[in-house]
């Protein structure tokens, strides 16, 4: 009996032991973490970290090329262009670095942690957060977490004003495109670019891969169609980042000011023009996953007509439906929700085809495809059903009428493309001085 009270007090001495080993590691473990988040402790009680609202695709660490590091990684290409100034950042929630091995962190924290002096911050169309529906207008706010605070360039103005600047040295452009001509993150980088040089204030550009950097396609936009949704003489698909538009935005002397101040952009390390990327995080409410991504050139489109592409559902842009139209064989309710709080046809069951992209006919829609356009109107106008239903809009996405009057007086989608030949080969000789990547990876 002695022994067996003896074996279970050296057992709970044992334990007890074990455990306070666990919890000192514990203890060590996260004040180390704590100290790398926080490397200048003023800073940090007065700007705590952000991280919310953000829709992370884990299999972006496996996915991705591990070698590949966007321009925001790279601290040692553009810190030293920031000590000692002070910072504006155009970010949104796609603003992320990797940090450590299957964690990210928002470029902001990571300046914060790094002592950069962040002084404001400026969000495109979304907002800050990533969470506003496409067309709503975001307010200025100050930043809860950071007490910084929030400039709305999609709201009453879109061009950062002269209040905006002020106490600003340099501007830091960090947000993740598509590579389409009408996604609004392209004419928010024009025009903080030209609002930057108007006062002398440098821009940093830190560049992301492009989902659809492999397609050249689409009408060169007229003069006369421009808008947000469309301010440059290229193609709906110009297989750039936005590091390069902004080296070609400025060498074409696009820019409505004939003041100049230095652009730097920092390159996507181990990138090349066939490199496959999958996007980390969402970079807006209705392109939530690749699929969405490849589809959009394409279905965004059917923005300018009577048929839904998902929006108000789970699966926007991977869908085409209509509710008296039978354009597939799903039934999907369409109600308000947070990424379109009034969707098209809200209220309503539409019959949709739904693109997966593990079907290998909708896998084919990559690029920018005509032929379920020119489908769809034909289905419409059978049923009598008005296909565009706001033309105007539609000119805008095309950047031409062109397009609108050749799919009503039956032009194939072939003929259609013919058209575009010469101009998309003028283009790729006019982009090509401002080119950062190469076609392929170097052979050893």
């Amino acid at each position: 009996m002695k022994r067996s009270a003896n074996l279970a007090s050296w057992g709970l001495a044992f334990w007890g032991f074990v455990f306070w080993i666990v919890a000192t590691w514990l203890s060590v473990s996260n004040a180390s973490h704590a100290e790398s988040l926080n490397t200048d402790a003023s800073t940090a009680n007065a700007k705590s970290t952000y991280q919310e609202n953000a829709h992370f695709n884990y299999d972006y660490f496996s996915y991705n090329n591990h070698d590949l590091r966007v321009g925001a990684e790279q601290f040692d290409k553009y810190l030293s262009l920031l000590t000692g100034k002070r910072v504006s950042l155009v970010v949104n929630q796609s603003s992320v670095v990797n940090y450590r091995s299957h964690e990210t962190q928002h470029l902001l924290d990571a300046l914060l942690a790094r002592s950069i002096n962040v002084v404001s911050i400026m969000s495109p169309e979304h907002g800050f957060r990533g969470n506003k529906s496409a067309g709503e207008k975001v307010s200025s706010e100050v930043d809860a977490k950071t007490g910084l605070p929030i400039h709305s360039l999609y709201g009453a103005l879109k061009k950062p004003s002269p209040d905006m600047l002020k106490n600003v040295d340099i501007l830091v452009f960090d947000i993740q495109d598509v590579g389409v001509r009408f996604y609004t993150y392209l004419s928010t980088l024009h025009y903080v670019i030209e609002a930057a040089f108007e006062h002398n204030i440098d821009v940093i550009v830190l560049d992301r891969p492009n989902p659809n950097i492999a397609h050249i396609d689409g009408p060169i936009l007229e003069p006369k169609f421009s808008s947000f949704i469309g301010m440059h003489p290229i193609p709906v698909l110009h297989g750039m980042t936005l590091g390069e538009l902004a080296r070609m935005i400025v060498g074409e002397n696009w820019l409505d000011t004939h003041s100049r101040a230095e652009l730097s952009v920092i390159p996507v390390a181990n990138y090349t023009r066939s490199t496959s990327y999958s996007l980390p995080i969402a970079p807006s409410p209705n392109l939530p996953n690749d699929n969405a991504i490849r589809l959009y050139p394409t279905l965004c489109f059917f923005e300018g007509t009577a048929v839904s592409i998902g929006r108000g559902t789970d699966m926007p842009f991977q869908l085409i439906g209509h509710p008296e139209v039978k354009l597939g064989e799903h039934k999907v309710e369409v109600t308000p929700n947070a990424g379109a709080n009034k969707p098209k046809h809200n209220g309503k069951t539409i019959y949709a085809n739904i693109l997966n992209e593990n079907d290998v006919a909708s896998a084919r829609i990559s690029g920018l495809k005509l032929q379920p356009l020119i489908d769809v109107y034909r289905k419409m106008n059978e049923a009598q059903k008005t296909f565009f239903t706001r033309p105007d809009f539609f000119d805008k996405l095309a950047g031409n009428s062109s397009l609108r009057k050749a799919i009503i007086m039956g032009t194939t989608a072939s003929e259609i493309k013919a058209s575009w030949h010469a101009e998309l080969s003028q283009f790729e000789k006019q982009r090509a001085p401002y080119l950062i990547y190469p076609d392929n990876a170097a052979s050893d």
